[in-house]
């Protein structure tokens, strides 16, 4: 119980607290919650999806959809997903990637792709919206997270410490296969087979980003596990949509 309200702590803003990081084990092993909690935040936004359906336009709730996810998560993957991008597409060496990537201002890089990818998670969240299509809202948090764990136990990590290291280090393909099973099952019984294949689809897709950056840098931080949460999440929705 104690590893959940860590996840939900670290995950979300649902006011329970910090999470406690009494060692880089114990925190790990929150991860194994970390799409549990994500199919929770996805539940609030399947709710509220549901309600501005009675009284707005799907062009306005998909706006409302968007702010709220960010509110529900603090933003606290999107800022791994702008310093990602700001290195990555620096063009620099290793070391400077990484610097970049630590450097808390802001770069054009990151801003471009901030704004292109919330445009693109705006229109899919309003296509969503026009198909009713509430189970993938729920699925899209859990296999967001979900794609955090790709990156954790299967790539290595790119720096000598951080807070990443710890979700590194303890959370072993084991333990992916858990979280992999919890979100397919999830996906199956919401979408049926179009479930699965989104389920597969999505981590397809993480692996081949995280491979990608390990090519880049040598590894993932835990800037690169937020990008990867962001970019499972419009995957999931992409792939949906197609489904539909």
């Amino acid at each position: 119980m104690k590893d959940f309200i860590n996840a939900l702590q670290f995950l979300t803003t649902l006011g329970v607290g910090r999470a406690e990081v009494s060692s880089p084990e114990k925190f790990a092993r929150s991860m194994l919650y970390f799409p549990l909690v994500g199919s929770i935040l996805g539940s609030i936004l399947a709710l509220l999806g549901y309600l501005i359906q009675f009284k707005l336009q799907p062009g306005v709730g998909g706006a409302i959809l968007l702010v709220a996810g960010i509110i529900l998560s603090g933003g606290l993957h999107l800022d791994g997903y702008m310093d990602t991008m700001d290195g990555i597409f620096s063009g620099r060496s290793r070391e400077r990637i990484l610097e970049i990537m630590k450097d808390s201002r802001v770069g054009a890089h990151a801003v471009i792709a901030l704004v292109g990818m919330l445009i693109l998670k705006y229109a899919l969240l309003v296509e969503i919206l026009q198909l009713k299509a509430w189970p993938v809202l729920i699925i899209m948090p859990a296999l967001g997270r979900m794609s955090m764990g790709i990156g954790t136990a299967l790539f290595p990590y790119a720096r000598k410490e951080g807070l990443g290291k710890g979700f590194a280090e303890f959370f072993t393909p084991g333990r992916l296969g858990v979280t992999a099973l919890y979100t397919g099952v999830l996906a199956g019984l919401l979408l049926n087979w179009r479930g699965v294949l989104v389920w597969a689809c999505t981590l397809a897709w993480g692996y081949i980003f995280a491979r990608f950056v390990t090519g880049r840098i040598g590894g993932l931080t835990g800037d690169v596990y937020g990008a990867l949460s962001e970019l499972g999440e419009v995957m999931c929705l992409l792939v949906a949509i197609c489904l539909y």
